[in-house]
């Protein structure tokens, strides 16, 4: 086993020590482009995500490879979050080793991505299904050879859509709609944290609403712990 590891550390230029950390519950995939030119760009919403979560508790990065990784606590709950630096349509590359390395399953995997579907603000939690064109989700499936992967798709269309639409994702967030982009993000995080605390059902029915009346999935939230905290 521990020539078989040091094959696949060495196809993915991986450290010595990256295989000394302790396994993990749940891994965390956000999905981006590496590199400041993609930084602010609609297709990169996944990175943006795992990089607020990994703020909220002054967390650091360690970039090995073709991999960007941050081991951080989320719901009480040991959790690896996953920045693949290979290019999106490459982007499950490096999970089969991860998974086995932190002794996880295809099923403690949650994906975080962009979705052109849904408009900018609206997030959608799924537990299976296709990759819905999107390719890094895709190149996710088949690497784990399942479409059994929890995700967290983030709306980045609007009205109309552009005809070029590789062009469209590639592009970066209009300084106007920042507040918008801070909100989603930070649903995002709630998503996250609700999924690894009450499961994915439970998530799916508070944040796959419109979003336009009643509370907030953060105020839903609460309702629902104050409701189970009751004797």
């Amino acid at each position: 086993m521990a020539r078989f590891w040091n094959k696949i550390r060495r196809a993915f230029g991986l450290s010595e020590t990256f295989d000394e950390a302790a396994p993990v519950d749940r891994i965390i995939a956000g999905l981006g482009n590496p590199g400041a030119k993609y930084a602010r760009t609609r297709h990169n919403v996944g990175f943006m995500v795992l990089d607020a979560l990994a703020r909220e508790v002054s967390a650091g990065w360690i970039t090995a490879g073709k991999v960007r990784t941050s081991c951080v606590e989320i719901a009480d709950r040991r959790t690896l979050l996953v920045e693949p630096l290979s290019y999106m349509n490459r982007s499950g590359e490096v999970l089969p080793m991860l998974l086995d390395r932190f002794g996880c399953e295809a099923r403690d995997v949650v994906v975080i991505l962009d979705d052109l579907s849904l408009p900018l603000g609206r997030i959608r939690v799924r537990e299976r299904g296709s990759a819905g064109g999107h390719h890094g989700l895709e190149s996710i499936l088949d690497a784990l050879d399942t479409d059994e992967i929890i995700r967290v798709r983030l709306g980045i269309g609007e009205e109309p859509m552009p005809k070029d639409k590789a062009g469209y994702v590639l592009s970066d967030f209009p300084l106007e709609k920042q507040a918008e982009l801070d909100d989603m993000i930070a649903k995002a995080g709630d998503a996250v944290r609700a999924i690894l605390k009450d499961g994915v059902s439970q998530t799916m029915a508070i944040f796959n609403s419109t979003g336009k009346r009643g509370d907030s999935p953060t105020q839903r939230i609460n309702q629902c712990s104050q409701t189970r905290s009751r004797p």
